[in-house]
């Protein structure tokens, strides 16, 4: 698998001479991420893999955010534009933040490229989705779909995962298919049922909780977080694929609108609720984003007794919401709050997600509750406490 440094060497190569120049140089590292994506098979149609893979990287971006934006016009990828000179495709990508071509090739374009490089990797290490599901990309198989057993070790410790009629992509290991572990204990008379898998595969759960920052800002589409994943998923697509309605942040952004928060923070542990988006069609009826992660700089702080509150706020506003549904929710599915950029240990937060589960468990017995998290390790130790 390409790195970092190659892929955004590459990416500063082929800038200038553009997308036609692909089949005259061999660009190594952008090939093997095509190939391994299933945007190819091999050399021959390296070009048109690349081309698939930068339109999919930008397309991770947003293709209403800045930097996507200034991406498809870095690179000529918009209709019309893939045999514009360097110098008309870096001056219209300027236009895109305002600024001249000279600001925006010393300020901006790098930030570009490298988001763009981040972009193609964060591809290539998401577990793969199965035909037909929510955020599937239509790639072509690759040629070694299903030719090794998922559990086979594949060159350097990694394994390939077969996905019936896609590409068998190389992932490492870690990245499992979705796995339904089974009820865990909360406590003498509860459980949980506990699952290995993206939070936006699982099916027939009726709330999605989300894990947010204070200011409600979900995360871009190609972050591999839980509220960039659903955020993803939610979005509704034209028959191209393209994204028309972003689903998730539009009716946060008028929950902010509407109490007066826009640009401000909410108390930590607030629960607000938006509709399921495109998820509808996986029976989610509801998504509860959970405002647990106060920004610092350039991380997120958690305190524990955040998840505690945002636990109880999603029950209250869960039996609120109950009856209004024909049948009634029943069922609510809580990811591993604040375990990722927010800092805490998933050891941590799963001892005061049970915590808070318990206690509302035993106010209320009547709800189906999931616990979902990404690898089996972290299953593993979340049964262990």
């Amino acid at each position: 698998m390409p790195t970092y440094d190659q892929l955004l060497e590459e990416l500063k190569s082929i800038r200038r001479p553009g997308l036609p120049d692909l089949r005259s140089i061999d660009r190594p590292a952008l090939r093997a991420a095509a190939v391994a994506g299933g945007f190819c098979d091999g050399s021959d149609d390296a070009p048109a893999g690349i081309e698939a893979l930068l339109k999919e990287a930008v397309r991770r971006l947003g293709e209403r955010d800045l930097l996507g934006q200034a991406a498809a016009h870095t690179f000529g990828l918009l209709p019309d534009r893939r045999g514009a000179p360097a110098h008309d495709r870096r001056k219209t990508a300027a236009t895109v933040y305002g600024v001249t071509s000279e600001r925006f090739r010393k300020h901006q374009e790098p930030q570009v490229l490298q988001q763009l490089a981040e972009a193609v990797l964060t591809i290539l290490r998401e577990p793969p989705t199965p035909s037909g599901g929510q955020g599937s990309t239509g790639r072509s198989p690759g040629p070694g779909a299903g030719a090794r057993n998922p559990a086979e070790p594949g060159p350097a410790g990694q394994s390939t995962l077969a996905r019936g009629g896609r590409t068998g992509r190389t992932v490492r290991i870690g990245q499992e298919p979705p796995l339904r572990v089974g009820s865990v204990p909360v406590d003498a008379q509860s459980t949980f049922t506990l699952h290995v898998s993206p939070i936006e595969l699982l099916r027939d759960i009726e709330v999605l909780v989300s894990s947010e920052n204070v200011y409600l800002e979900m995360s871009k589409t190609f972050r591999p977080t839980v509220s960039g994943a659903l955020r993803l998923a939610a979005a509704v697509r034209d028959p191209a694929g393209e994204i028309v309605d972003d689903v998730l942040a539009r009716e946060l952004a008028a929950w902010l609108r509407a109490h007066g928060r826009p640009g401000l923070p909410i108390r930590p542990g607030t629960v607000v609720p938006t509709s399921p988006g495109a998820l509808a069609a996986r029976g989610v009826r509801r998504i509860y984003h959970a405002a647990v992660a106060t920004p610092l700089d350039d991380t997120y702080e958690v305190r524990p007794e955040s998840i505690a509150r945002a636990v109880g706020a999603c029950f209250a506003l869960a039996r609120a919401e109950r009856d209004r549904y024909e049948p009634a929710l029943a069922s609510i599915c809580f990811p591993l709050l604040g375990a990722g950029r927010g800092g805490l240990t998933p050891a941590v937060s799963a001892t005061w997600l049970r915590w808070a589960i318990r206690d509302e468990l035993a106010r209320d017995a009547r709800w189906r509750v999931h616990l979902v998290v990404r690898s089996r390790e972290i299953a593993e130790a979340v049964g262990a406490l």
